[in-house]
């Protein structure tokens, strides 16, 4: 066993020269597990992030959510990548993501072990996955040949980052919501990868591998079967990153307080989450505003970025429509890139789609319907069909609420 521990303090100073802060401990040969612990005063909402880095690359990435973490041959903390623990320098990785103007002292401890037993220390093992749910009946919806309309939502969060659920829960919880599939995107980490096609298979509902590459100067889902993304590098190296592995990048919740995108781009990811769950008031223009001017040709989607019961809005609040050819991730995935994506304020309720050319209204009436120059017009009836003008087209109540779009 093996010890290593390091101390001091973390100034503004430090923060301004780098957010990242390395501290290295050594791992001989036969190593089998490692814990790390990290303690610091959080008074006057002081937050330091917490990651590792092997010399082979990233192991693993928990944010502020966790003290602790522990990696092992053949189990790890959520958050980070178990397997065999190659010799060397290793790397605790800290964020100095908010520090006091007195600054703030802090102690990191690494004890690496040679035993197997210890791989599993600090974390409960994975409950019994109960039951699948009975699924709310799916809707009959106008589509393309060859095409089904299937509800989702593109961004939540499991153990793996700061959600509360596991894997399995958070899939079972989506279908008791009715969704077919969900984007599992937890902070900085691909950890969560690994579970995702038992539980999919376990709840019949796709899951998609996903990573919300988390800064403070904005998020992105990077939504794939993707290797870990740097968030340390520039967004438009996240873009490019993604589009290698031939995946879809997201600019999250642009317009959210502190978490708004400040972060400037060459090129526009192809994706906008224009609909999240804290768009509280749809008669608020802001995120249409930010769409325009952003990119208008950016195919807008929604996400509740679910975390926990009683924060936030449940998954499919709103709800991403997707219209794809089948329903696993990969063609969930195309049916995106080729903008076949409408949003709705939830599951059930108003919905706004193209479908042989035209718009549909579904379950709408009343409603206006309004296009990029303005309303167009009165709805009547549970199903109504327009022209299908280009444009973003929206789902108006007599107020101007919005209450559906599409791209």
């Amino acid at each position: 066993m093996a010890k290593t521990r390091h101390s001091g303090q973390w100034t503004i100073e430090d923060r301004c020269q780098s957010p990242w802060q390395y501290l290295p401990f050594e791992v001989p040969p036969g190593a089998a597990a490692l814990r790390v612990d990290l303690s610091y005063d959080r008074a006057e909402d002081a937050v330091l992030d917490l990651g590792c880095f092997s010399p082979a690359g990233f192991r693993g990435w928990s944010g502020g959510a966790r003290r602790t973490f522990v990696i092992g041959a053949d189990s790890a903390t959520p958050g980070y990548l178990p397997g065999e623990l190659e010799p060397g320098t290793w790397q605790v990785a800290l964020g100095l993501y908010r520090i006091p103007a007195a600054g703030l002292r802090y102690e990191v401890s690494v004890t690496v072990t040679s035993s197997r037993a210890d791989s599993s220390a600090g974390w409960p093992e994975a409950a019994p996955m109960p039951p699948a749910p009975d699924r709310p009946p799916r809707r009959d919806l106008p589509a393309d040949a060859g095409l089904r309309w299937l509800a989702g939502d593109l961004h939540t969060h499991s153990v793996h980052s700061d959600g509360v659920m596991a894997v399995p829960e958070l899939a079972r919880f989506a279908v008791e919501q009715g969704l077919d599939f969900l984007a599992v995107t937890d902070h900085n980490t691909i950890s969560h990868h690994a579970e995702l096609p038992a539980a999919a298979s376990a709840y019949g509902i796709a899951l998609l591998p996903g990573q919300e590459v988390t800064t403070e100067r904005g998020h992105a889902n990077a939504l794939g079967a993707l290797p870990w993304i740097d968030f340390r590098q520039p967004p438009d190296d996240w873009l490019a990153a993604t589009e290698r592995g031939g995946g879809l990048l997201s600019v999250n919740h642009p317009y959210g307080g502190q978490l708004s995108w400040t972060a400037p781009m060459i090129r526009r990811p192809p994706l906008l989450e224009v609909w999240h769950w804290s768009w509280l008031d749809p008669r608020w223009t802001i995120p249409l505003s930010w769409w325009m001017a952003w990119h208008p040709d950016a195919i807008a989607v929604g996400g509740s970025d679910w975390h926990q019961p009683g924060a936030e809005a449940p998954p499919g609040t709103p709800t991403t429509w997707v219209a794809a050819e089948d329903t696993d991730p990969v063609a969930v995935l195309s049916g995106l890139a080729a903008g076949r994506v409408a949003i709705s304020a939830g599951r059930e309720g108003p919905l706004l789609l193209r479908a042989d050319g035209e718009l549909v209204a579904v379950g709408a009436d009343g409603l206006v319907l309004t296009g990029p120059d303005g309303p167009i017009r009165r709805i009547r009836g549970d199903l109504a069909r327009f022209p299908g003008d280009p444009g973003a087209h929206r789902l108006t109540n007599p107020l101007g609420a919005t209450l559906a779009l599409t791209n």
